[in-house]
């Protein structure tokens, strides 16, 4: 007789597997598989090296070994916390004080993932909403979904968030009465994951100013992820839209050292509204105490000694090499397509295909299994999405990371995208174009 049941929470039942799951299964068992899927880092660029220094020189000193080894706070390490708010800050051209900061505002955190779970534990209740990108970070989906939040989609354009659209949804929820359940504007404002766009400079205060807005019976946040901004590859870095949030009311600002340095160290930080502090702090204590502590130290003394900033000039230049490398694939293999096109981000790790509207490109699409056979794995773009009001969601379109493989591998990955798109031609019926 099989034992009873287990009486699982409701947010257990809310919780399901990330779709990218399978994605990342395949490539490690698939011998000679070339995965343009995972948003996983170049392992060659990691910096061993510096790590390794950066330990040695804290073991070498007694006092900071066990400084290092000890416990740290729930916050995390002052001086880390200090230089976090000094990078942010110089980044935008403003001093902390300039917008209402300082280092009791930010957070450490086990990656920036923690931060954005913890942030809905202290924010949300089942039925809010969040308003996000169409199409927006599918990992984040599922944490929301977790919390039993509704997403409303807002649409992009090659300016990143259309805030016209934004505009208007909040107007029709306020018109509904729905406003007191909008909690969270989420973006992901430099080169987005999964699109590559980047929110436009001219939009990026106004957001704040619509949260305002709209903040009529209690304060709706912007959520801004920047994961990806130390990622850029041309042209000038952007100011954040905290920067626009000189009181420090609005905007959450969270990022990472994943992408920037290692995803092994996992630390993440945000910077966030004082009266925010201490609800996300008493969460995390409940979680673990404080973030691993001997890696607090390491970056903070990569930090210090300018290593930090040195490895971030080397990633830009093999980033680079990268995306151009799958730009010219796609131009060379894609560019007689009739209705397909691509992003061309000026930084991160993504590049988003849209394919003619008839192609279905999604997880149960003949894409997927076609380009397997061929040899390369993608994204199904409709993992980005949640569907509209009229249950629509669109399965035309892929994400495509060129963080992992070498440049000649990525030449060859969309070499092989090709193949399994002429394969489709071929079974649909359309003459293929001419290569």
């Amino acid at each position: 007789m099989p034992p009873a049941p287990l009486p699982l929470s409701d947010r257990s039942g809310r919780t399901t597997d990330s779709p990218i799951t399978f994605f990342i299964q395949k490539a490690f068992e698939t011998p000679g598989l070339i995965s343009l899927a995972a948003g996983l880092v170049d392992e060659g660029s990691l910096p061993a090296g510096e790590v390794g220094a950066a330990v040695a020189a804290i073991m070498a000193d007694p006092q900071a070994a066990r400084a290092a080894l000890q416990y740290g706070s729930t916050q995390g390490l002052p001086s880390l916390r200090t230089r976090v708010l000094n990078h942010v800050c110089a980044a935008d051209g403003v001093s902390p004080g300039d917008i209402g900061l300082s280092a009791d505002d930010v957070v450490l955190t086990t990656g920036s993932q923690q931060l954005l779970y913890l942030l809905g534990e202290a924010l949300f209740n089942p039925g809010d909403i969040v308003l996000a990108e169409a199409p927006s970070y599918f990992v984040y989906h599922g944490v929301l979904q977790s919390h039993g939040v509704c997403v409303v989609p807002v649409p992009m354009d090659a300016g990143g968030m259309d805030l016209d659209a934004l505009d208007a949804k909040l107007a029709d929820l306020q018109s509904r009465g729905e406003l007191p359940r909008v909690k969270l504007i989420y973006t992901v404002d430099y080169f987005q994951n999964p699109t590559g766009l980047t929110l436009a400079a001219d939009r990026r205060p106004r957001l704040v100013e619509i949260a305002r807005k709209y903040s009529t019976a209690h304060r709706i946040l912007v959520l801004e992820d920047a994961a990806y901004r130390e990622l850029r590859y041309t042209g000038p870095d952007l100011p954040s839209v905290k920067k626009f949030d000189v009181a420090n009311e609005f905007v959450a600002y969270t990022s990472t050292f994943s992408k920037p340095l290692s995803p092994g160290l996992k630390l993440g930080y945000a910077l966030l509204p004082s009266d925010l502090v201490a609800p996300v702090l008493h969460l995390k204590g409940n979680h673990d105490f404080g973030s691993a502590n001997l890696a607090q130290h390491v970056v903070d003394r990569l930090l210090a000694t300018g290593a930090f900033d040195r490895h971030v000039g080397h990633l830009r230049d093999v980033y680079r090499a990268k995306r151009d490398a799958m730009l010219a694939a796609l131009d060379e293999e894609f560019g007689d397509v009739p209705g397909a096109s691509w992003t061309v981000p000026g930084g991160g790790l993504y590049v988003w295909l849209t394919l003619p509207p008839d192609v279905d490109a999604g997880p149960n699409g003949p894409l997927v299994p076609a380009a397997l056979e061929a040899g390369v794995l993608y994204v199904p773009g409709e993992f980005g999405h949640v569907a509209d009001e009229t249950g629509g969601i669109a399965r035309n379109e892929c994400r495509l990371s060129f963080g992992v493989a070498e440049p000649d591998r990525l030449r060859e990955g969309i070499r092989r995208l090709r193949k399994a798109y002429r394969k489709l031609e071929r079974t649909a019926g359309r003459a293929p174009a001419a290569v």
